[in-house]
């Protein structure tokens, strides 16, 4: 049943525009009923049946959904055209704009009670606040549109939960970003909701945290089962123009429910560009993994793949992070100038709330640097930032490989006290990273 005002609404909505035509009860009443039941029910003391408003709306000469529910005509399926239009000014790399017009349509569709485009129009201010690195907006938002879609089976919800899960991550909280992500591809697995879209939007968000809390084999697994649940489609920006336009004119004949199927091919074809970001991840993981086994060219190659992908889509604090990577590699293979050069362009994109556990391995790497070049006072100067940023985020991993560095450092400049101070602090974090902060693995999906 479509939703409808209650009776006394709908009576003043009638008469209204009843009035407004210059129509009498008897003139709007006629052939089907009288002027007495115009009356009651303009009086809301009846509730009129389908049969009766879609009479009256035609004698009145608008829609049935506009009298039953004071909705303009179409105007959901007009609400989802320029909620599309929105995400793809988001997947060109255009936040800003981007979030503009969702909050425009987020109020429009509160104005209306339109629910699923509330929910909608929220997650997309939250992809656009994540892009943006307002990490606190983006969590607000992410919470809100969990909390429209509540009712919702599992799959709809996973893209706020996500969305939660990233801007947590983001924060440097590494373990309740993992929590939020495992728990939810448990829940989907076990319970035989294999969503291919869900699944992969998990997996591929769940690379970044695993790296930096040491889990590689997770992060390794989740890269391989993302790549393969990754949707192939040719140009999805193409695709989707196309079905966006078959929808305008869908809509403008009349043909509601064609329109809406146009629509959310669109929408998932831009959701499917707002994945590249998640898909240069795992040529980051790739890269990764390449590099800790020396194969350090191939490694490069995979990184700066992530790179190129990652600046396409305007993600800046994931390209900051992919390009520490990076410099890793290129540290390695003896372009150290190159890398530092790298480094100092992305730290500007970094802080103790956002990025925090990149930061400190670009100031870790800052810090070889500088000690290969002898200028220890730098090196500690970068050593020190690194501690105080991993000490927040708690990676432990790598915080003891950081006093270790530090140690070192200091007792070969000939602080020896200084120097078992830091040794004292790494071995508080000695354990492997990882072991002590996940748990079983998630149920797999039968790929």
């Amino acid at each position: 049943m479509q939703e409808r005002d209650d009776p006394e609404t709908i009576g003043r909505r009638v008469q209204q525009l009843r009035t407004e035509r210059g129509l009498t009860q008897r003139q709007l009443a006629e052939p089907a009923y009288t002027p007495a039941y115009i009356s009651t029910l303009e009086a809301g003391r009846v509730r009129a049946s389908d049969e009766a408003l879609r009479h009256i709306a035609g004698r009145l000469g608008v829609g049935f959904e506009e009298l039953a529910s004071g909705r303009p005509a179409h105007l959901a399926t007009d609400l989802r055209l320029r909620l599309t239009e929105a995400q793809r000014t988001l997947a060109t790399g255009e936040a800003e704009t981007a979030a503009a017009q969702y909050a425009a349509l987020f109020e429009e569709a509160e104005a209306h009670g339109l629910a699923v485009e509330q929910a909608t129009a929220l997650l997309g201010m939250g992809e656009c606040a994540l892009d943006t690195g307002e990490l606190g907006q983006a969590r607000e938002f992410f919470e809100r549109a969990e909390l429209w879609t509540a009712d919702e089976p599992l799959p709809v919800r996973v893209p706020a939960i996500r969305g939660r899960a990233v801007s947590h991550y983001l924060a440097g909280e590494l373990r309740y970003a993992v929590y939020l992500l495992e728990t939810t591809l448990d829940e989907l697995n076990r319970s035989g909701l294999h969503d291919p879209d869900a699944l992969l939007l998990l997996y591929a968000s769940a690379i970044g945290p695993y790296m930096d809390m040491g889990a590689h084999a997770r992060a390794a697994q989740a890269a391989e089962l993302a790549l393969a649940l990754a949707p192939q489609a040719g140009d999805p920006a193409l695709i989707a123009r196309m079905h966006r336009s078959v929808a305008r004119t869908l809509l403008a004949e009349g043909r509601v429910a064609e329109a809406d199927a146009s629509l959310a091919k669109a929408a998932e074809l831009y959701r499917q560009l707002k994945l590249r970001t998640e898909l240069a991840n795992c040529h980051w993981m790739r890269g990764y993994v390449y590099a800790q086994n020396g194969e350090l060219e191939r490694a490069e190659s995979e990184l700066r793949e992530a790179l190129t992908m990652l600046s396409e889509t305007r993600a800046a604090l994931y390209r900051s992070q992919a390009a520490v990577e990076l410099a890793d590699v290129l540290h390695r293979r003896g372009k150290s100038d190159e890398a530092a050069e790298l480094l100092h362009d992305v730290l500007g994109d970094f802080s103790s709330e956002r990025g925090a556990v990149h930061s400190a391995a670009a100031h870790r790497l800052l810090g070889i640097i500088a000690e290969d070049a002898r200028d220890t006072e730098a090196a500690e100067e970068h050593y020190v930032r690194a501690l105080s940023l991993l000490e927040r985020a708690g990676a432990a991993g790598d915080l003891a490989d950081l006093c270790r560095l530090l140690g070192d450092l200091l007792r070969r400049t000939g602080r020896v006290e200084a120097a078992l101070d830091a040794y004292r602090t790494g071995l508080g974090h000695r354990t492997a990273p990882g072991t002590t902060t996940l748990g079983p693995a998630p149920a797999q999906p039968p790929l």
